[in-house]
């Protein structure tokens, strides 16, 4: 595939490109085990957010960049995948699957799916983690790494506190100057700037990962490019970004994606207060708001007040309710006069009327009676 680039056409007559990412690599095979229950049944890139799995959101955000092929990087529960995205013909994109019998790293998903890229070996190839919701201007990371002939760029983001993450310093024109996976000591926090979970790899580079081997792109491949003095730059990006790996932040993208904090051209409706999805019954003495979406086939009774929540599909809220901060996964029912903050509730879960739950996980097909002002353990 030969290297591709947009043209920009100028005031003065003169017609700028700048380069595309035709290929991209989804790296989707993590079991996603701080969200359990929610991913007992489901690989958590494709837990649906704001109505629409992570992976469609991202999908769809690359093909606006670009992007016509897309590698997905399959491990755990694969066949979700297959069923929920095909062969990308509905997202205008071609999908092909590489799927990792025993999970191989975030360096070895990428190796093992390189035999299906087709792109040259000095081509661009975009990689991304399938747990990371952004608003990324992915084709300036793009811009940047053909603007300093890189071997690798990184996106990169500035948070408040950076110890849960891989720290990526950079000099002046941002040329990486070394890594720090999630530093311990407060000298080791050189810098705000983390890895924010996109890459832009030439694709030779790529094909000197060793194959079927387990492998971290974070922790060996990147610091091995450093030593042996190849190009690596990071690109600071402030914009939208967050990290879809706990309860919470699942439930935090979705509402930020429904209120509009975050672009999306798969969103199911207008940016708003709510999302109610067609067939989802909502009584109009219920109040809805904070972001929350109310799936197809959801009802909420009277006098319910849902906020801040995710309700999937075919769940039932009673009368009276009040839903804050939490997941309601598919067919939940919830008796009246319940209560349930910050908590995950998986699929086909009850919970008797009158229940207090408070930041609780409750196991899918469980049954949850309680006593008013009870909690089980997290």
């Amino acid at each position: 595939m030969p290297a591709a680039s947009d043209a920009d056409f100028h005031g003065d007559g003169e017609i700028m490109t700048s380069p595309v990412a035709r290929e991209a690599i989804l790296l989707v095979g993590g079991q996603g085990t701080r969200l359990r229950p929610l991913t007992e049944t489901t690989p958590k890139p494709m837990l649906r957010v704001a109505g629409t799995p992570l992976t469609v959101h991202q999908i769809a955000r690359a093909r606006q960049f670009g992007v016509t092929r897309i590698i997905l990087a399959t491990s755990y529960r694969a066949e979700v995948f297959a069923t929920g995205i095909g062969d990308g013909t509905a997202l205008g994109v071609t999908v092909e699957y590489a799927h990792e019998v025993t999970a191989l790293g975030t360096g070895g998903a990428i190796r093992n799916a390189a035999a299906r890229l087709r792109a040259a070996p000095a081509d661009p190839i975009l990689v991304f983690n399938g747990d990371v919701l952004s608003g990324v201007d992915i084709g300036a990371v793009v811009a940047a790494w053909s603007r300093q002939a890189a071997d690798v760029a990184l996106y990169l983001t500035r948070v408040a506190d950076p110890r849960a993450y891989g720290l990526v310093p950079t000099d002046d024109s941002g040329v990486v100057r070394g890594f720090v996976e999630k530093p311990t000591t407060p000298a080791e926090v050189v810098t705000d700037q983390i890895n924010a979970g996109m890459y832009v790899f030439r694709r030779g580079i790529i094909d000197e990962i060793p194959p079927d081997e387990v492998v971290s792109v974070e922790r060996q491949t990147f610091p091995a490019l450093l030593a042996a003095g190849r190009r690596v730059i990071g690109v600071v990006d402030d914009g939208y970004w967050l990290d879809l790996g706990t309860p919470a932040a699942f439930i935090r993208g979705s509402a930020d994606l429904v209120r509009g904090r975050v672009p999306s051209p798969v969103l199911l409706g207008p940016p708003g207060s709510s999302l109610v999805l067609p067939g989802a019954v909502v009584d109009r003495r219920a109040r809805v708001d904070g972001g929350s979406v109310i799936e197809s086939g959801a009802r909420v009774g009277a006098q319910a007040h849902i906020s801040g929540s995710v309700i999937a599909s075919g769940a039932t809220i009673g009368a009276g309710c009040i839903i804050e901060d939490s997941a309601v996964g598919d067919d939940v029912v919830i008796g009246a006069g319940a209560c349930v903050r910050a908590s995950v509730l998986a699929a086909g879960a009850r919970i008797a009327e009158g229940t207090r739950l408070t930041e609780a996980r409750v196991w899918p097909g469980q049954s949850q009676p309680g006593e008013p002002g009870s909690s089980p353990p997290v």
